[in-house]
């Protein structure tokens, strides 16, 4: 009996991520959306493949229907894919499929349009580039279209156009900086901005935490707050200059944008926001967050700044 039991795998604590929806009549009144049922989408609603949780959510709407792409963590392979789901109306999801699948890992699937076609630039850490894809039949069939940089480890790699440029936002595992990045078009060729690393704090301000928005004429950056430990809290900083040679940001509000809210499916953490603003004094966000949960046997969960 006593040789049998130390044969027996040890519960260990482990986080479980899922996604929720948010909406509010701004950016920063965003809570959870009382029409949706949170989380919207978890580990157990993906069909296709063994999922251990679902992380990174980005979406867009086409033709009056929203689509989110996110980080399908795998219990057979312990790696990312993308997955795929739909809304009517961006509270209640379906499932669909993994669209995107890849030999090493894949997370933070950031979609974005650009004339008229879908492109989408996933965490590609694990291969040493940052990639970009596009749709060849979307919202499922998605084809490397461009390898945008190399050299290098990037992490959580956001895009935004601003000023009839594009700005590549990304940060290096090895030490957390944050690397701005320009070009005349999203296929680049992307330059190193003067003032790189525009931000060499790690621990809350520098790896990217989801969509780059902007309101009014001003940009919002977001970024995960690990100050304390990975993926408890998202931070929103205001882009007040940004230029070729210049570059300047600040907090947008005091205290963070999202946290954990104590209890349920997001009760220890959140660390990935993407919003849109849909109508006048209406806004919509996908968002992530995780809840402890006890495992049984030790799981080889991916450590960050790989983790979701």
């Amino acid at each position: 009996m006593g040789r049998a039991s130390r044969s027996l795998p040890l519960p260990s604590l482990e986080k479980q991520w899922s996604i929720g929806i948010y909406a509010g009549a701004d950016l920063w009144t965003l809570r959870p959306a009382t029409a949706a049922d949170n989380p919207v989408m978890t580990a157990r609603q993906v069909a296709d493949v063994p999922a251990l949780f679902v992380a990174d959510p980005f979406m867009v709407q086409h033709d009056g229907t929203w689509y989110m792409f996110f980080e399908v963590f795998r219990a057979d392979t312990l790696r990312g894919d993308i997955g795929m789901a739909t809304s009517a109306d961006g509270l209640s999801w379906t499932y669909k499929r993994i669209v995107l699948h890849e030999p090493f890992h894949l997370s933070y699937p950031y979609v974005f349009v650009s004339n008229s076609e879908f492109y989408m630039i996933p965490e590609t850490h694990a291969c040493g580039e940052v990639r970009l894809y596009r749709a060849r039949s979307f919202p499922e069939s998605w084809v490397l279209e461009q390898v945008l940089l190399t050299d290098d480890t990037f992490t959580d790699t956001s895009i935004v156009e601003f000023h009839q440029k594009w700005w590549l936002f990304t940060s290096l595992s090895g030490d957390g900086t944050l690397c701005v990045f320009h070009a005349n078009a999203v296929g680049g060729p992307w330059i190193p901005h003067l003032r790189n690393p525009i931000s060499s704090n790690a621990r809350d301000r520098s790896r990217g935490a989801g969509r780059i928005v902007t309101v009014a004429d001003r940009i919002v950056r977001v970024a995960q707050d690990c100050s304390e430990s990975y993926g408890l809290r998202v931070n929103a900083f205001e882009i007040r200059e940004i230029s070729e040679t210049e570059y300047a940001e600040g907090p947008a509000q005091s205290g963070p944008l999202l946290t954990g809210s104590g209890r349920g499916w997001n009760a220890r953490g959140m660390h990935h926001i993407d919003a849109h603003q849909v109508a006048s004094g209406r806004w919509i966000a996908c968002v992530d967050g995780f809840r402890k949960r006890w495992m049984l046997g030790r799981r080889r969960w991916p450590q960050s700044p790989v983790a979701p």
